[in-house]
């Protein structure tokens, strides 16, 4: 018996890529917003870095208890913490996109499961990235980039949660697709 080599049409991918459109859409805005903070970056630095020494500034005080070297370790972290984001944002973006153009050209997977499964990425490649970026601009106010990270967990831990499942999930569709007999054609 001779296994049947069916070649995906472009239409059949067209569709397919449309039930995954959410998660597309959602993985290209973080390619946008890393490819945008880069832009900002280069044309805002010095502004950016002051933004976050005045937040530190405004509670030094009270939250610093007037220690200069925390307030200048929390704000470098911080700076670090941007730098982070849009790294994360371009890279998990493009990644998460590479996937659901993958998931994308898979026959098997049902509608609900392709969709779910694209819309995790999509979620995760922008929840991530903006973590990060919320746990810059909070951190200086909260003197610590800890306190920061574990105030915004209800956006790192979901967010990470969804890019590991989608992308184990496009793994086991993928080892389904490539490793399981395919029916002869009737």
């Amino acid at each position: 018996m001779a296994a049947s080599l069916a070649v995906m049409s472009s239409q059949d991918f067209g569709q397919n890529l449309r039930v995954c459109r959410w998660g597309t859409l959602l993985s290209l805005f973080s390619i946008l917003f890393g490819f945008g903070m880069g832009g900002v970056f280069g044309a805002f630095e010095a502004p950016l870095k002051d933004g976050l020494s005045q937040r530190a500034e405004a509670v030094r005080d009270v939250v610093y208890a007037g220690d200069a070297a925390k307030v200048k370790s929390v704000v470098d972290k911080s700076w670090s913490y941007y730098k982070r984001a849009h790294m994360h944002a371009g890279g998990i973006g493009a990644a998460a996109l590479g996937a659901i153009l993958l998931l994308a050209t898979l026959r098997r997977p049902k509608v609900m499961l392709r969709r779910g499964v694209a819309l995790a990425l999509g979620l995760g490649a922008l929840g991530y990235p903006l973590f990060w970026m919320l746990a810059a601009r909070m951190a200086p106010g909260l003197g610590s980039t800890h306190a920061a990270k574990e105030s915004l967990s209800w956006l790192a831990v979901p967010s990470a949660g969804l890019l590991l499942l989608g992308l184990m999930a496009v793994m086991v569709l993928m080892a389904i697709e490539l490793f399981t007999p395919r029916q002869a054609p009737e």
